[in-house]
């Protein structure tokens, strides 16, 4: 029931990853890596659908070898979503990956060596649509930059990146979206700033090697927060020593706190007290992984007492205020009469949950029909 954000975005080019838009206004996308070998075709193939399941834009994929190409083959076509080969240093393998219909290579045009190279695989990319994402590390800057900067620093990152996109302007290539990811917050941060005034092209957004569950998704929503707040940014990857799902997932909850874009509910909890009436943090565990499935985007605000608990409910498409055995309930920013037994919480909510969702999306369907 909030209102949208009222972040004005950063104007860019529009590109396309397969069917998906980056850029120029297009929501921004979520993205992830897969960890599995990509030579084990099934595994991989497993874990891009689960990913597909809590809702991936875009799967990137290490090809770091021609076997590796070779298992690539089967894996598009066993799946749906768009597939971006990494890439590093060989030429021949964007160019097997990109026969077998790649959505989009992430190489780095001066790391494939010589010019004749370079060009085969612009050519090819050129020939069949397929962007190119040119990928800076703060931990893989070229030997003579790093000694020019003496360490990372924003204009380093941005020096690099800049020789790429030189290059792919000097063979009339502009299909391309830039990130200049960087494991420092405030390295990363800055570097997109400078280069975000500097080119048009899509910019990819990452804290990389961010670190565990937990610290990397902490990084993440501060960097990355701190970019989309500025209307910087148009597809992001929140990178963890994790299970990659999670990364999907706080990446879908970064952007909805930003409101920028809503997949799924948004809970609003209190933290919990001694003025407690139910069991707050359990209510709200069971029910974040009941509603996995639910993508319809509701706020369900979710409070032990009385104190916080009607004016969070008031915004809400569904909202609980604690009570003595039995909880208030709102709808719509409305008390029902009807009220939650403390002890069978969890199944009444999610049943007025999924049952708000499918009405939210009746009324979806029919206004689009009517349009």
């Amino acid at each position: 029931m909030h209102n949208e954000t009222p972040i004005v975005r950063r104007q860019s080019k529009r590109i396309y990853v397969g069917n998906v838009p980056i850029g120029d206004g297009a929501p921004i996308t979520v993205q992830s890596m897969t960890n599995t070998r990509t030579t084990d075709v099934d595994a991989t193939v497993k874990q891009i659908e689960a990913l597909q399941r809590v809702g991936v834009d875009i799967v990137r994929v290490s090809v770091p070898t021609m076997e590796a190409a070779e298992a690539f083959k089967l894996i598009k076509q066993r799946v749906s979503v768009p597939l971006v080969a990494d890439i590093h240093f060989d030429y021949r393998i964007a160019l097997k990956v990109a026969e077998y219909g790649v959505d989009c290579l992430r190489i780095n045009p001066g790391n494939i060596g010589r010019e004749d190279r370079i060009q085969a695989v612009v050519d090819c990319a050129r020939d069949k649509n397929i962007p190119i994402r040119i990928g800076i590390n703060g931990g893989s800057l070229e030997k003579d930059i790093q000694e020019k900067y003496g360490e990372p620093t924003p204009e380093a990152l941005v020096e690099s990146a800049l020789r790429h996109v030189e290059i792919l302007d000097r063979l009339n290539f502009d299909n391309f979206k830039i990130s200049v990811k960087a494991s420092d917050v405030f390295l990363a941060v800055q570097s997109y700033r400078l280069l975000a005034k500097q080119i048009i092209q899509p910019l990819h957004l990452g804290i990389t090697e961010a670190g565990g569950a937990r610290s990397g998704s902490v990084k993440s929503a501060i960097g990355l927060g701190m970019l989309l707040a500025e209307g910087i940014g148009d597809t992001l990857r929140i990178s963890l020593a994790a299970d990659p799902v999670e990364e999907v997932k706080v990446g879908f909850d970064i952007l909805k706190a930003l409101r920028i874009r809503s997949r799924g509910i948004n809970f609003i909890a209190c933290p919990t007290c001694s003025r407690q009436e139910f069991d707050v943090i359990g209510t709200v565990n069971a029910l974040e992984q009941r509603l996995e499935d639910i993508i319809t985007p509701m706020d369900v605000s979710i409070i032990g007492c009385v104190v916080n608990g009607p004016g969070e409910a008031l915004i809400s498409d569904i909202g609980v205020t604690g009570g003595h055995k039995k909880s208030g309930f709102y709808q719509d920013g409305e008390r029902q009469r009807e009220r939650f037994d403390n002890e069978k919480m969890i199944d009444q909510l999610e049943a007025k949950i999924r049952a708000k969702a499918s009405m939210i999306d009746q009324t979806k369907r029919i206004d689009i029909s009517q349009d």
